[in-house]
C-alpha cells in the first residue's frame, strides 16, 4: 500500500498515479493508492484531481475508505 498525505505531495491524480506506477512496476505486483486528507473539506477541493483506480482516506472518517471507480472492489456487501 502506498499513502501519499495530501499536504506533502497533493492528491495522487493521473500524472502522479502513472508515474508510481511505472516506479514500482518490478517491485510490487499490487499497489493500492491512497491519498489521505485532514477533512473533508480539504478533499472536496481537490475532487476534480484525484485519480481513478485510487483509494481516499479522511481523517475525520478513519474508519472508512472512498475508492475512486474499478472493478476490483465491484460486489455487494456483506451485512452479516
Amino acid at each position: 500500500m502506498l499513502i501519499e498525505a495530501v499536504t506533502s505531495h497533493g492528491p495522487i491524480d493521473s500524472k502522479r498515479h502513472n508515474e508510481l506506477l511505472e516506479l514500482f512496476n518490478k517491485v510490487l505486483p499490487c499497489l493500492v493508492f491512497v491519498t489521505a486528507f485532514p477533512d473533508r473539506a480539504t478533499m472536496a477541493k481537490y475532487l476534480t484531481e484525484i485519480s481513478w483506480e485510487t483509494e481516499v482516506w479522511v481523517a475525520e472518517a478513519p474508519t472508512h475508505l472512498i475508492h475512486f471507480n474499478g472493478e476490483r472492489f465491484i460486489g455487494p456487501y456483506d451485512n452479516t
